[in-house]
């Protein structure tokens, strides 16, 4: 085997592959990524932990045809260091000898026949917008729970009906939905998975730079992969097992106050009050006409206060809220002003953006959020 690739080409492609590898591999090999070269001038990388598989292809001039498998954080870290000149790589025996310029590596193989075969890709579903997904991706996790002993609160359901599909997560404190349209490749479609939030996260990171990215959803029984592939590079992982509680029904079938505040001046003042807030105490927020007051701290702590300028429709209303859970709303609600909804300062309120002041909400992303109890 042997071929010649771009040093930059090589670096990135490792990367990206030899992210998915297991910190603690159950079997050796699973610390490898295999390339393998086609007389076609292709490069395959991939790697594989038997939750999530990733493969990135990229132009090589092959010389030789073949496979081979070494350490792939080695790799990462050898290949980012090279100099900006053109890679040969050549397996002699059980070894890859890797020339750059003057730089020479040698480095021991793993045995391939060791290596188990990747899950296969499932059939398209249909293609979204990268930027639209990203978004939308980045909008949702931050509601998901990153508690492994309840594991299926750690995953974003994804469902699909037809050209509409919402992500939603929760963990059980607040819950963030966000629907998309996007290209069923059948009209009409209807499925759903529970994908792992990381997952999602590193897809919607990873994948950006490509325009569209192609989704893959199990639609038949026993199905429990899920895929996604974009730019030359393909990603798959298992579904967590479990069905998602009925979390849509926790959101208000409507609402009788309503706060507009921009969100930038709400992020940084809640930012700066919540700075006096101990541990698990929270931020009070006040709303009455023309001005939302924003609090933390009481008694013999320290304390702080400050009041911005809000729309108010509907009566006065007090609430407060965990201030980490309301900053991370207010930082994806992708919108210039945040509106928020209450039937009561003491029941869960309704976060969503608006493009002005007086335009209508967009509740295309909904985030719903469990004020705390606070004595006052």
């Amino acid at each position: 085997m042997k071929f010649t690739v771009d040093r930059d080409v090589l670096a990135d492609a490792v990367t990206w592959t030899a992210r998915t590898l297991p910190n603690r591999p159950s079997i050796p090999v699973l610390a490898g990524v295999r390339i393998e070269a086609s007389a076609e001038g292709t490069l395959a990388l991939s790697s594989f932990d038997y939750e999530t598989s990733a493969v990135s292809q990229v132009a090589a001039d092959v010389s030789e045809a073949g496979s081979l498998l070494v350490s792939g954080r080695l790799l990462a870290e050898i290949s980012r260091s090279l100099p900006s000149k053109p890679v040969e790589v050549v397996v002699e025996g059980s070894r890859a000898v890797l020339t750059c310029g003057s730089s020479r590596f040698t480095l021991l193989t793993m045995p391939l026949e060791d290596y188990p075969a990747l899950p296969a890709m499932p059939p398209a579903s249909g293609t979204i917008d990268a930027h639209a997904f990203a978004e939308a991706v980045a909008q949702v996790t931050v509601a998901a729970s990153r508690d492994e002993t309840l594991p299926l609160l750690t995953g974003v359901r994804v469902e699909v009906d037809g050209e509409t599909i919402t992500f939603l997560a929760t963990d059980r404190y607040r819950l963030a939905v966000r629907e998309v349209t996007w290209n069923p490749a059948t009209p009409g479609l209807q499925a759903t998975a529970l994908v792992r939030a990381r997952t999602l996260s590193e897809v919607a990171k990873s994948l950006t730079s490509a325009g569209t990215i192609s989704v893959s959803l199990p639609t038949g029984a026993g199905a429990d992969i899920v895929g996604f592939e974009a730019g030359g590079r393909r990603t798959t992982s298992l579904l967590v097992d479990g069905d998602y509680p009925p979390v849509r029904r926790l959101f208000p079938e409507s609402t009788t106050t309503h706060a507009v505040v921009a969100t930038s001046a709400l992020v940084e003042a809640a930012r700066r009050v919540s700075l006096v807030a101990e541990r698990n105490t929270p931020i009070r927020l006040e709303f009455s006409e023309g001005q939302v007051v924003l609090e933390a701290g009481q008694g013999e702590d320290a304390q702080a206060s400050e009041a911005i300028e809000a729309l108010l429709e509907g009566e006065s209303v007090t609430t407060a809220y965990n201030p980490g859970y309301l900053t991370d709303a207010l930082g994806v609600v992708g919108k210039e002003f945040t509106r928020l909804s209450f039937t009561h300062g003491t029941k869960p309120s309704v976060i969503t953006g608006q493009s002005s002041l007086e335009a209508p909400e967009d509740d295309a992303f909904r985030y719903l959020i469990q004020p705390i109890r606070f004595a006052g």
